[in-house]
């Protein structure tokens, strides 16, 4: 009796594993895809709001982007790897709806969060910019 019902058992646990479905591995934030798509998004006006770069060159907090050279229109190759860096610890990959680089300057109506003092960057995730960076979360490449 005891042989069969260890026999049921592992029957019973090779029917269950089949059923287990394995996490997925989170994607791979892409930087060229960050330098190229992501980091213009910053620097971008928006009609009724300061760019995102205004309030956060060198801000103190959890966002901080790297404060552009004198007469540059852009980062310089070793300030996008630190702004990379900084803004790949705002998000989890390959979960934008969670990622707080993406709820931040979202309007509360649409899922964002309420305590972004820069206003509402994103009207919603139908938004451009918003898409952009949620592609660059999801592991797009360029």
């Amino acid at each position: 009796m005891a042989a069969g019902r260890i026999k049921l058992t592992a029957a019973a646990l090779v029917v269950t594993s089949a059923w287990i479905v394995a996490p997925h591995a989170a994607p791979v934030l892409d930087y060229n895809f960050f330098k190229a798509r992501v980091e213009p998004i910053f620097l971008e006006k928006r009609a009724g709001h300061t760019r995102c770069y205004v309030c956060h060159a060198e801000s103190n907090n959890a966002f901080r982007l790297e404060r552009l050279s004198p007469r540059a229109s852009f980062w310089s190759e070793e300030q996008s790897r630190r702004n990379f860096e900084m803004a790949s610890r705002l998000v989890n990959p390959g979960d934008p709806s969670t990622s707080r680089l993406l709820l931040h300057p979202l309007a509360p109506e649409d899922g964002g969060s309420v305590f972004h003092s820069g206003g509402r960057q994103f009207a919603s995730k139908d938004d451009a910019g918003w898409k952009m960076l949620a592609d660059w979360v999801n592991g797009q490449k360029p």
